[in-house]
């Protein structure tokens, strides 16, 4: 087996046919560029102007004033509004635990494809690949979506062979659920006029239960069609995402018209706004487009933490008149799924105005 088919994780899903029947498109030499850019979108390549925030008089990383804490507040909410995405350092996280991290999903990935894709695995049922339903579009990465319940709870099948990968996710996925809730609280007391109540908002709702970890690998693709990305471009259905990724690279954003590069830096995480807050929040704050780009040469991994409610949870517009008709996170998934099905792609909150 050569190289492309070691790493093409579509091997045995409904992708297959798709991306044989690219390749064969494929002609010329192969390119030299790092990152494939889809010709008919501009691109601004330096990201200097995405906000990078210092959370440290958030998380107690060192002293602090609450003149300190107020400013970290309004940039948050500032960067939220304007950008829909940011930076942060001193989250908390340490160097140390990244390292880890990165070193154990390398070795999750790196199993034969019948291996991490079997029932028998650890963290059964949680494997993904490709993209279930393509179209115009496609998505050449593999995944595992994790509950947070299933890593406390350590009911995953052959748990005890993978102690070290556990626990390694336990504690990232712990860390990053009380960052997510820190950043969440800090947005909800600028939103309406019941400031503290909102606040306990997400505590309540977004629990173990609901909220997943989401550890992704892109395997260097030989396809340079514009059809075919490490992730289409899309916008999080949830409240918060919490992203760290490696030196690799290839996440941009769309900012006025034009993609933006978030150059990787091993020291920040990267933090944006979902759909459920956009709604929550009556378009105060920006759930924003992104994409991950093709690499032909490297692989990419990376890991997020998405902060959801329960299906049930009811979602209504704050602070003013409300934009979005009050509907549950239940509906709104539903309602995502049956747009994929039937159009090919995500519609998302525009099928909630009033």
């Amino acid at each position: 087996m050569d190289k492309v088919q070691q790493d093409q994780p579509f091997q045995f899903n409904s992708c297959t046919t798709v991306f044989e029947n690219l390749l064969k498109k494929e002609k010329g030499p192969e390119t030299t560029m790092m990152f494939q850019y889809k010709k008919n979108h501009l691109c601004l390549v330096d990201n200097d102007q995405l906000p990078l925030i210092d959370l440290s008089s958030l998380t107690g990383a060192g002293s602090s004033s609450i003149l300190e804490k107020e400013r970290c507040k309004r940039q948050i909410i500032e960067a939220s509004k304007q950008w829909g995405f940011f930076q942060v350092v001193n989250h908390g996280i340490s160097n140390e635990l990244l390292k880890k991290l990165n070193v154990e999903q390398m070795k999750l990935f790196r199993q034969p494809y019948d291996q991490k894709s079997s029932s028998n695995s650890f963290l059964s049922n949680t494997y993904r690949s490709g993209t279930p339903t393509p179209r115009n579009q496609f998505s050449w990465s593999e995944a595992f979506h994790i509950p947070l319940s299933d890593i406390r709870s350590g009911n995953s099948q052959n748990a005890n062979n993978n102690n070290t990968l556990r626990s390694t996710i336990d504690e990232f996925a712990g860390t990053l659920s009380e960052l997510a809730l820190k950043i969440a609280q800090v947005l909800a007391e600028n939103v309406g006029s019941d400031a503290k109540g909102l606040a306990g908002y997400f505590a309540e709702n977004c629990s173990e239960e609901t909220c997943y970890l989401r550890l992704n690998r892109y395997p260097p693709c030989p396809i340079s069609s514009d059809q075919v990305f490490g992730l289409m471009p899309h916008t999080d259905s949830d409240f918060l995402t919490i992203l760290y990724q490696d030196q690799v690279g290839g996440l941009q954003l769309l900012k006025d018209g034009r993609w933006v590069t978030v150059k990787p830096n091993p020291q920040y995480l990267i933090i944006n706004i979902g759909d459920l807050f956009q709604a929550w929040s009556n378009d105060l704050y920006k759930s924003v487009e992104h994409r991950v780009m093709t690499n032909n040469k490297y692989e990419r991994f990376s890991a997020a933490y998405f902060l959801c409610p329960s299906h049930d949870t009811v979602i209504r517009s704050k602070g003013g008149p409300p934009l979005y008709k009050k509907f549950s996170f239940g509906e709104f998934r539903e309602q995502v799924q049956e747009d994929v099905r039937k159009l090919g792609r995500k519609v998302g909150l525009s099928r909630f105005l009033l």
